[in-house]
């Protein structure tokens, strides 16, 4: 929940021409930005949402924004479940499955997030944590062309702390393997790391083998910082 219209409107001076042949580049502003946002950005960048309704119809229930409604207004993707939803909102994996088939059925692609808390990981949990998330808010009908996962870690999202290499290695890889045995082409769903990436540490994240990207939170809002952790893309 940052932002403005003065804000929103320096993205005009966003080139990102240096790394847009080797990266896919998404925005997701907050939803009563999404007109102005389009008209100032690049059209090598995609627009997200950072949710939606689980609701499938439209109707009488007032605040709630479909994704059908985000898909009539040009946006590409949607993030669900980032776990300030899950913690803030009490969203459930069931919740986050009928909010993702709906994005999917909408020809939007959904970003999906998975992660555990510092607890969770003390306790040797971490794996059962995600698998269960996995297997759970994954719908089914899930493709790599309409399906992100991005993995964040809880205890490493606007704190500073960042997960050793090793360990996202060893997680994407189990997210990987997890999605393989569930999904169709499974193995080729992009898998993202999320919790306080920037550029001092996104080379060395962006290298991992199993790691397809970032999920960028409070360095996106330095362009500059966007941009820099963008180009660590090879």
């Amino acid at each position: 929940m940052n932002g403005n219209a003065d804000q929103i409107a320096t993205w005009a001076e966003f080139d990102p021409f240096e790394v847009s042949d080797r990266a896919d580049l998404v925005i997701c502003p907050p939803s009563v930005y999404f007109t102005d946002l389009a008209i100032h950005l690049s059209d090598d960048i995609a627009i997200g949402a950072q949710d939606c309704s689980a609701r499938d119809t439209a109707g009488a229930f007032t605040g709630e924004i479909s994704a059908a409604m985000l898909a009539d207004i040009g946006c590409d993707y949607v993030i669900l479940g980032h776990s300030e939803r899950r913690q803030y909102n009490n969203e459930t994996d069931n919740i986050i499955r009928q909010k993702a088939e709906n994005t999917i059925k909408s020809e939007l692609t959904a970003i999906i997030c998975v992660g555990e808390t510092l607890a969770e990981r003390e306790a040797g949990k971490a794996q059962e944590i995600v698998k269960s998330q996995i297997l759970t808010a994954v719908p089914d009908i899930s493709t790599p062309e309409d399906t992100v996962v991005a993995y964040e870690p809880v205890w490493a999202i606007g704190t500073g702390k960042v997960a050793e290499a090793h360990d996202v290695q060893t997680m994407h890889a189990f997210i990987r393997g997890l999605l393989k045995e569930k999904l169709d082409n499974g193995a080729k769903v992009r898998i993202l790391y999320g919790g306080s990436v920037k550029p001092s540490n996104a080379a060395e994240l962006l290298a991992l083998p199993d790691v397809d990207g970032a999920l960028v939170g409070g360095a996106s809002l330095s362009q500059t910082e966007f941009l820099n952790i963008a180009k660590a893309v090879k």
